[in-house]
């Protein structure tokens, strides 16, 4: 039986990295060793892990990430009084599919998309 999925995405720096997801999105570090070229990230239920790639050009990489969440509004706005950089095209909105989403992108152009069935 399957019981979790944990995303692997590529950075370019570990530090930058933790710095945004830490301080931006409220991301704690995981696990008690420090690996070189790796960085595992969590929040409430959710893990992120990620793995140096210092050469990746960020206009190329299309690393991407769907969160559910069962708060999107308080969430939404969390962010953006952390002056959160919101996607220009990924403003929190109600799709045709019937998810309220919102996507950002973190320093390395991954693609956070969260999103919360709409009733």
């Amino acid at each position: 039986m399957l019981t979790d999925i944990n995303p692997k995405l590529p950075m370019r720096d570990k530090k930058t990295t933790r710095d945004f997801y830490c301080g931006q999105l409220g991301f704690n570090i995981f696990g008690n060793a420090d690996y070189d070229g790796y960085l595992m990230l969590e929040k409430d239920q959710v893990q992120i892990h990620f793995f140096e790639f210092r050469d990746i050009d960020p206009k190329e990489n299309y690393g991407q990430v769907y969160i559910r969440t069962n708060n999107i509004d308080e969430l939404y706005q969390s962010l953006l009084a952390k002056n959160t950089k919101i996607h220009p095209n990924g403003k929190l909105e109600v799709k045709p599919w019937g998810q309220k989403e919102f996507s950002l992108l973190d320093p390395d152009n991954n693609l956070l998309t969260f999103g919360q069935h709409h009733q």
